[in-house]
């Protein structure tokens, strides 16, 4: 089959914070790229990844949640998504069955009538609802989008994905393989590697200090079996640098540690992780603070 012969486009997965997005995203393309938590909002830029299947490709464009943004950085993240779904070819539409979010739901609805783009819609965390519950749901969505197939889905276990894969090629055009057969996306190792770093933060820190915190990776590395990172945490108070430091400096430790075995899985290498704090006050409403740590 040529390249001319292939299902092929661009999807943006847009949805609520903690709709499942990027565990869906990793999912599909049984890699992690697209870091993840418990905690809402933990993806901040549109993350690239492309699955390749005998018949199409697809170039999946992981949005961060769209919801009423108030704070600078927040309307900043929604602005992103937003775009991302008007660059699309195909909108898949992730909505979670067992944790509604109406008010971030109206707000997607909305923008999909504005971007009038092809969507299916896919219902995750289908599995923690009981047996009897999950019709009604599915009727429901049915309903307030009846432009768009409806598919159950649970991103956490893989159930639904296959299908969800079928209905997207459904509708997809056309055209070429935009990325070479081993890409699984755009981003730099570096990038990545500050996520994974930003990830553990959002783990293993209680609720206010994960949204302070932007991470920047200083110098990366290569020797030949070693990779050497030196990267800092930012926060904006110096209260958020001692609880990230912790007890004997047991908090900060972790975090390294942690995200030093996610970087030697993706990187496939030895690593070397050495992380600093820095105090910046208020970076979250400063717009040159933004841009300098990529937002």
């Amino acid at each position: 089959m040529s390249n001319n012969d292939i299902k092929s486009g661009f999807v943006a997965i847009a949805g609520a914070p903690n709709a499942g997005k990027s565990t869906l995203l990793n999912r599909m393309l049984k890699q992690k790229i697209s870091i993840t938590s418990r905690k809402p909002q933990t993806t901040r830029n549109r993350i690239l990844g492309v699955a390749h299947r005998p018949g199409s490709q697809m170039v999946f464009l992981d949005t961060p949640g769209v919801h009423k943004a108030k704070k600078a950085l927040n309307i900043k993240i929604v602005e992103e998504a937003v775009l991302a779904m008007g660059d699309a070819d195909v909108i898949l539409l992730l909505v979670d069955a067992a944790d509604p979010d109406p008010e971030s739901e109206t707000i997607l609805m909305e923008k999909l009538a504005e971007k009038k783009k092809p969507t299916v819609l896919a219902v995750n965390k289908i599995d923690l609802l009981k047996k009897s519950e999950a019709p009604p749901v599915l009727e429901a969505w049915s309903e307030k989008c009846p432009f768009a197939p409806v598919m159950p889905l649970s991103a956490k276990h893989g159930t639904g994905v296959e299908e969800l894969f079928e209905a997207m090629e459904q509708i997809l055009p056309i055209g070429p393989a935009y990325f070479p057969e081993d890409a699984l996306t755009d981003m730099p190792e570096r990038f990545i590697a500050a996520e994974m770093i930003r990830e553990k933060v959002f783990r293993f820190t209680g609720s206010e200090i994960p949204y302070s915190t932007a991470v920047t990776v200083e110098d990366f590395i290569k020797e030949k079996n070693l990779i050497r990172i030196y990267a800092k945490i930012h926060v904006e108070h110096d209260s958020q640098k001692g609880i990230l430091i912790g007890k004997k400096g047991e908090k900060l430790k972790q975090i390294g540690s942690e995200a030093r075995k996610e970087i030697e899985r993706m990187t496939g290498r030895k690593v070397f992780l050495k992380l600093f704090i820095r105090v910046q006050k208020n970076w979250s409403k400063d717009t040159k603070a933004m841009r300098r740590f990529g937002y």
